[in-house]
């Protein structure tokens, strides 16, 4: 289907959206998902209307330049024009991309250490402050779900929810492994160690979205371990729930309550579950197109993070900036999600279109 096509089908759906709404019969529940569709396509229609405009003034200015006495200002019209129709164009087709179901909902936040021993941990809780400060920059907000820390301070696993506008959009480019080069705190003779941690982005599930049957749960109850305090020894609080069907195993101790643990549990579990069910969807896909670009596998290293130069390294877009401070900081994550983003729209424009 070609772009006029899609964009007269779009302009269609707006119309009949409208005049679907307008009927005295429609049900409440009905009048409100016709109303979020027409919302939604309002702007992209609007955006449409702009672009069709500017090529009828296009057409007008190139009929004139036949006429003698017309032709000067509509080459100075044409000139502004031409290169604006296709910026105009560029926008409609990103605004006509396919959204990511997720995109809009919170995240589960999971950082677990990796190669490298102590080191690993040390990294591990170092990405994990890092995206706590990158919340903040955002004004998200970050609640620790669950803490697994090692003797040196350094992470073993951490989970934690981060909440507020577009979360998942931008923090789902994060997950995979990410790898640190530096020279240890335990490390005598200054020699650079390599050591590696794991990042999963989870876009966060309600109860209606990943319905659960309790005859798939197997649900342990135990005594909490670790930091804490004294009650983590007198109190079986920590929940561990294994989904039957799939394999997958969530424990939580991080709270007194075990409802409150049960509670969070859960939260992981619907999450982890929607991730399986996600990725083999975009694997089946991706193997129909017979291309594995943006599989978002888990197991593929992605960005390295090197202390004696400074530098950090995406190397799905082989971008290297020298300001690992401002990274670490949070504030200069940015620089790499967007230039995500843009490369996901550019793989996203290219299928659209063909190419």
């Amino acid at each position: 289907m070609s772009l006029s096509e899609t964009l007269s089908r779009v302009m269609a759906r707006h119309d009949e959206l409208r005049h679907l709404m307008s009927q005295p019969d429609v049900a409440p529940d009905q009048f409100a998902k016709l109303s979020k569709e027409y919302s939604d396509l309002t702007p992209v229609c609007e955006a449409i209307g702009e672009l069709d405009r500017a090529r009828r003034e296009l057409s007008d200015a190139e009929s004139l330049l036949s006429d003698a006495d017309m032709a000067a200002e509509a080459k100075k019209e044409i000139e502004a024009l031409k290169p604006r129709i296709p910026v105009l164009e560029l926008q409609v087709q990103k605004m006509l991309l396919p959204k990511d179901a997720a995109d809009e909902r919170n995240a589960i936040l999971e950082i677990r250490a990796g190669a490298g021993g102590d080191e690993a941990g040390l990294f591990a809780a170092l990405l994990f402050d890092m995206y706590r400060k990158y919340a903040a920059h955002r004004g998200w907000r970050f609640e620790v779900m669950e803490l697994s820390e090692n003797d040196l301070g350094g992470l073993k696993e951490g989970i934690a929810e981060v909440s507020g506008r577009g979360v998942f959009a931008r923090l789902k480019f994060e997950s995979g492994v990410h790898r640190v080069q530096r020279v240890p705190q335990t490390e005598s003779q200054g020699r650079v160690h390599t050591s590696t941690a794991t990042v999963a982005v989870l876009p966060e599930m309600e109860e209606t979205d990943i319905v659960i049957d309790d005859k798939d749960l197997k649900i342990d109850v135990y005594r909490a371990s670790g930091a804490g305090g004294q009650h983590v020894n007198k109190t079986e609080s920590a929940v561990r729930i294994t989904h039957l069907p799939t394999g997958i195993v969530v424990a939580m101790q991080e709270e007194r309550s075990q409802i409150k643990n049960r509670a969070k549990a859960m939260k992981i579990l619907r999450s982890r579950m929607y991730e399986q069910k996600d990725r083999a969807i975009k694997a089946a896909h991706a193997a129909e197109r017979k291309s594995q670009v943006g599989t978002g596998d888990r197991s593929e290293r992605i960005r390295t993070y090197n202390f004696p130069q400074g530098r950090v390294s995406d190397h799905r877009i082989e971008k290297t900036l020298y300001n690992i401070d401002d990274v670490i900081n949070g504030e200069g994550l940015d620089a790499f999600i967007d230039e995500l983003i843009q490369r996901d729209e550019a793989e996203k424009l290219a299928e659209l279109n063909g190419t």
